[in-house]
């Protein structure tokens, strides 16, 4: 069932069955995102949340809670995808609606999750305390899954990693991982499409950190180990992870591979359009500076230059 008819039917249909339908359903361009980049998606799922919260004005009862619901996680969605983008008011405009909206019609998991959320972004705009704390609240959440927890278990270690504590950051990573490879069969994040939280996920996030405490040459590996393993679907991530990789080699000293995985980023942001990352290339691009002259870096420079109107390599 299209989000669409679940409006109508919830409007005109209060059965269990109808709200459970509308519940699995999944906002409108998810796997557009995934596979293409937010731009792709961003507009449809805008007018999806202004035309809900149209609806549900006028709703009552049982269907104006599950249209809450729906709308919750259209919300998030909508954050995620500003904040993809670049768009950092947008994106926390959107996460305080979905937050809203989830607390107003009992979503604990929802709840949880938007808290998650609300740690990324502060971990993206390098407020390591808030990251801290609001991570360390999704993971006591009443509504927080096996997921949820080892979601919210990396967003802390990311924030330790702002205040160098590396010790804090691995240990959990390492509850994160365990955490996302335990089965859950609850299926009471279903609705909220967290394939993606896999050890594999984990391992990223875990591979960025070592880059950012200093130990270039194990995150390459890492990087390397786990981008072997990422599935094809998750195209705009792969996109950020490569540039993160671009920027390992860099600091480890191998300009050529550096270059090679900055190129392949490139391509995939060209596509995708994402802030997240063009940012994270810009950071290769700093860290290749005193290779300017090795041709490898030098084509990818002249990519770059051309996508970001001016040289990464030119602002030290």
């Amino acid at each position: 069932m299209d989000t669409l008819a679940c409006f109508t039917a919830l409007l005109t249909n209060s059965s269990s069955t109808t709200a459970a339908s509308c519940a699995r359903t999944p906002p409108p361009g998810t796997r557009a995102a995934n596979l293409l980049g937010s731009r792709h998606a961003l507009d449809a799922v805008t007018r999806h949340v202004q035309l809900l919260d149209r609806i549900q004005q006028n709703a009552a009862g049982r269907a104006r809670g599950e249209l809450l619901i729906i709308g919750a996680r259209t919300a998030e969605f909508l954050g995620w995808l500003n904040q993809d983008l670049g768009d950092f008011d947008q994106a926390l405009f959107w996460s305080d609606r979905a937050m809203e909206w989830a607390q107003e019609a009992g979503d604990d998991v929802m709840a949880a999750y938007v808290l998650f959320r609300k740690s990324n972004q502060a971990t993206a705009r390098r407020d390591a305390q808030k990251a801290i704390s609001l991570a360390r609240a999704a993971q006591r959440a009443a509504g927080a899954t096996l997921r949820i927890r080892a979601l919210a278990a990396q967003q802390e270690a990311q924030g330790h990693t702002l205040t160098g504590n590396q010790r804090f950051a691995q240990a959990k990573f390492d509850e994160a991982h365990e955490l996302a490879a335990e089965p859950d069969d609850s299926h009471a994040d279903d609705a909220l499409d967290l394939a993606y939280c896999t050890p594999t996920y984990i391992e990223m996030q875990r591979a960025n950190c070592l880059l950012e405490l200093g130990d270039p040459r194990t995150a390459v590996d890492l990087f390397e180990a786990e981008l072997q393993i990422l599935p094809s679907i998750y195209r705009n991530d792969q996109g950020v992870y490569l540039s993160r990789l671009a920027r390992a080699y860099a600091v480890s000293g191998e300009p050529e591979q550096a270059a090679a995985a900055a190129d392949r980023a490139l391509s995939i942001a060209i596509d995708t359009e994402s802030a997240r990352a063009m940012s994270e290339l810009s950071a290769a691009g700093k860290a290749l500076h005193q290779w300017r002259a090795v041709p490898e870096v030098a084509t990818f420079t002249g990519r770059l230059t051309l996508m970001s109107g001016g040289s990464p390599l030119d602002r030290r």
